[in-house]
């Protein structure tokens, strides 16, 4: 059982009450629109909840990832999308930038992406390289003072909405890792893809037609890219395994309250031994998940290596989101597939984190290979 000091207590408390205020109210609104949730981010950048756990020095917060994982949960449970751009922005560009970042470029880009004065984003899927990210083709070819971009990145979460995005490409030297301003001539984006689920966490292809990037935007050493990418994704593999809670816990507690209230056959629902064993475990599978998405971060937080505990509470997680979500949809029945009561966004929302940041097999292999290193 994790045991939290007073402070986190306080930010969590903090970050309970903003998520209902500013998230819960409009998430509806924005699933239907598809709009992109600028005001909420903002609103949540002045508190200081872009940059979570980047250092105070460069622009952040300073939280440890146990309260950046509690965080998420909550978000998540108001809000899925904007809880996915910040997970992305945080632990993805911000963490690559704050571990292989010089000073120069941490002052320039980290500084901004923490403040939350802008939004970051990751490169590293493409049309046929998902799973396989070394089968990549987007090119980096030597030119004089830099590199010149050649290819096609897809799925990019707030693609054409970031600012910075950090992108993996392939050299005579291998993979390495660049950083690519919005307003870089040749960049170009897709539109939004019509996904299930996260409707206002745009996510769309981002083009690179000859796009110059300077030798001063090579994120750490040449043909470390692939490395520094996986080791980001461990990283946000702790998010997307919060969000994962976040989303089953928020279903769970409408699918409870609806039970207490409904009455079939003279009594509540709650009283019907199908329906009491379908919340207590889903109760159950949420706490067994929690504690391992806290348990990798923890892991984090101790400087030990994480990938194996990552991997797990990602695998796990994911799939008690999306087998709460599917029973509290169950729970409420018709009223379950109606808009209204929320519980069929969750459902479509949480079935991409078995998905996105590494499938369920992907995880499976990592954690079998980790198990005998």
């Amino acid at each position: 059982m994790t045991v939290l000091s007073t402070d986190q207590k306080m930010v969590l408390e903090m970050v309970r009450k903003v998520s209902l205020e500013v998230l819960w109210e409009k998430a509806p609104e924005y699933d239907q629109s598809g709009q992109y949730p600028w005001s909420q981010l903002k609103q949540l950048a002045g508190l200081g909840l872009l940059g979570m756990t980047t250092p105070e020095a460069w622009g952040g917060a300073g939280l440890d990832s146990v309260t950046w994982a509690l965080a998420m949960e909550e978000i998540a449970a108001a809000d899925p999308s904007v809880a996915v751009i910040l997970s992305v922005t945080s632990g993805l560009p911000q963490y690559m930038l704050n571990k292989y970042g010089s000073d120069a470029q941490k002052k320039k880009y980290l500084l901004p992406l923490a403040r939350g004065d802008w939004i970051g984003a990751f490169c590293l899927t493409e049309p046929h390289a998902g799973s396989d990210p070394a089968s990549m083709k987007l090119s980096a070819k030597k030119a004089p003072g830099g590199w010149r971009l050649d290819g096609l990145k897809s799925w990019v979460t707030s693609g054409g909405q970031a600012q910075v995005y950090v992108v993996m490409a392939k050299g005579e030297g291998g993979i390495s890792t660049f950083i690519v301003e919005k307003n870089t001539p040749g960049l170009s984006f897709g539109k939004p893809e019509d996904k299930m689920g996260l409707h206002a966490a745009h996510t769309s292809e981002v083009r690179f037609d000859g796009v110059f990037v300077s030798d001063q935007n090579l994120l750490g050493q040449e043909g470390r890219g692939l490395a520094q990418a996986l080791a980001g994704l461990d990283s946000g593999r702790i998010g997307i395994a919060a969000q994962a809670v976040g989303m089953a816990r928020a279903a769970f507690e409408i699918a409870r309250r609806y039970a207490d209230e409904r009455t079939q056959f003279g009594q509540k629902i709650r009283e019907f031994q199908g329906v009491r064993f379908k919340l207590a475990e889903m109760h159950t599978r949420i706490a067994a998940a929690r504690a391992l998405v806290l348990e990798a971060a923890a892991q984090k937080d101790r400087g030990e290596k994480y990938t194996l505990e990552a991997s797990t509470a990602k695998l796990f997680a994911s799939d008690v989101a999306v087998g709460v979500t599917r029973e509290a949809v169950q729970v409420l029945g018709g009223y379950g597939y109606h808009r209204e009561y929320r519980v069929e966004r969750y459902y479509r929302d949480a079935k991409i984190t078995e998905i996105y940041e590494g499938t369920s097999e992907i995880q499976k292999l990592v954690i079998a290979r980790e198990l005998y290193r």
